[in-house]
């Protein structure tokens, strides 16, 4: 795949087809590459992943709209595979400024993106619905716009703000697909029941599930029974590699021996895959 259109095509097509997809969570060009050529179809970005990797924490608007695209194009530029982004709230309170997010993002390259209904405030972390709504609605408009199917995915964030409440999630949702959202996605849902009662009240509108999380042990194969599309990992990927890097870390400097090098990724296989 060469084109922008290309790339667009074979991600809406991914969505379109029988069965379940992972769509994994690289945070750099180096880890795009790696799980390219593990045979993956498609990519996701990873807001969290990118914030580690600058050294800042997640949230609270520590990386900016600029800086986010610019790194979506990087990892573009790394495969010939379709890229979704993590897009935040649109890095914007109002519908404009969500439509200019995804007017940008397609620029950067990308064929996909989600906006969440998040606000980033402590104080009223979810938008209201119908303000909410309304943002969708706005990104879809600018997402049919594009010369190019844009696949536009739309979060309900309630169970990562602790506001367990599966009705208005399921409201949310289903009010985002009659916006006309691509994708339906609920991140916090960690278990069979809550998954498949989004799954049926938005069918048959794709869902996309997120795993990697502490108090999940449903595998692709189960969340494919459930009628899941897509699975995601958010920044699970990332942290394995942070938790190595400590262990690593750890053993030298507690130990002063190096085992961690016999579970290292040989340098010759890192350098033959960078090359091509």
């Amino acid at each position: 795949m060469s084109t922008q259109a290309e790339r667009a095509r074979a991600f809406r097509a991914l969505h379109e087809r029988e069965g379940i997809f992972a769509i994994p969570n690289p945070w750099d060009a180096g880890t795009a590459k790696v799980l390219a050529s593990l045979g993956f179809e498609a990519l996701a970005t990873t807001s969290a992943g990118l914030a580690f990797a600058l050294g800042r924490p997640d949230g609270a608007a520590a990386v900016g709209r600029d800086e986010t695209l610019a790194h979506a194009a990087a990892i573009v530029q790394a495969t010939p595979l379709p890229v979704a982004a993590d897009l935040e709230n649109g890095f914007a309170d109002d519908p404009d400024g969500c439509a200019e997010t995804i007017r940008r993002a397609a620029a950067a390259g990308l064929v996909g993106g989600s906006i969440e209904d998040a606000t980033g405030r402590a104080d009223a972390p979810i938008y209201p619905f119908a303000h909410a709504v309304e943002r969708v609605r706005a990104a879809v408009a600018a997402a049919r716009a594009l010369p190019f199917p844009f696949t536009l995915t739309a979060r309900a964030e309630n169970f990562l703000h602790g506001r367990t409440d599966l009705d208005d999630t399921i409201r949310r949702l289903q009010a985002y697909a009659d916006a006309g959202a691509d994708v339906l996605f609920a991140p916090g849902l960690r278990t069979r029941e809550p998954i498949d009662a989004v799954v049926r009240a938005v069918s048959p509108k794709p869902v996309n599930a997120i795993m990697g999380i502490a108090g999940s042990t449903l595998t692709m194969a189960e969340l494919g029974e459930l009628g899941v599309k897509r699975v995601s990992v958010g920044s699970s990927l990332a942290r394995a590699a942070y938790g190595a890097l400590f262990r690593a870390g750890r053993e030298l400097k507690e130990h002063g021996t190096f085992g961690y090098a016999n579970d290292a990724t040989p340098y010759a296989e890192l350098n033959a895959l960078f090359c091509r």
